[in-house]
């Protein structure tokens, strides 16, 4: 088992541009990921996101809540149309003495198949960061990223039962 890079894959019942639009657009990304930015994706931009609980999952919001207003940089790397999505952070982003260190990549893939789009979420770096925090980023991250994929699907399914 690698410990420098976290995958996760979900299958989404919806149409590729749809899924596309809530992972690229930053609005909408907010609303189910638990952030709010400051402007919108482009390749070679930086956001700010602030932790805001998340609009999909009532659970899941009350545990974002002792984090929320925490604030984190996003260095977008690539907005490749119906296709691909990616971005630099620091995980763990609000600890202290964390905005020198290492930033991880997360890259969002999108695959369409008959039955839907796959989505793949990785992050790799892990083996990048600080001894003393790398496994509990990574531990913490491999959690999250088991939440996200859970939301984003619930996101796309809540719209298609209006």
């Amino acid at each position: 088992m690698s410990t420098d890079r976290i995958e996760k894959q979900v299958l989404l019942r919806a149409p590729l541009d749809r899924v596309w639009r809530a992972i690229s657009n930053a609005d909408e990304f907010g609303q189910w990921f638990g952030v709010g930015f400051d402007g919108p994706f482009a390749a070679g931009t930086s956001v700010t996101g602030t932790i805001t609980p998340t609009t999909v999952d009532d659970e899941v919001a009350k545990l974002q809540q002792p984090h929320a207003g925490n604030t984190s940089t996003w260095q977008i790397v690539a907005v490749e149309p119906r296709k691909r999505f990616a971005y630099r952070w620091h995980p763990c982003a609000g600890e202290p003495d964390t905005d020198h260190e290492p930033t991880t990549l997360v890259e969002f893939t999108l695959d369409e198949t008959p039955d839907g789009v796959l989505l793949t979420i990785v992050e790799s770096g892990f083996d990048a960061l600080p001894a003393a925090r790398r496994s509990t980023a990574f531990e913490s991250n491999a959690k999250g990223w088991a939440h996200q994929v859970e939301l984003v699907r619930k996101y796309l399914a809540l719209e298609q039962r209006v």
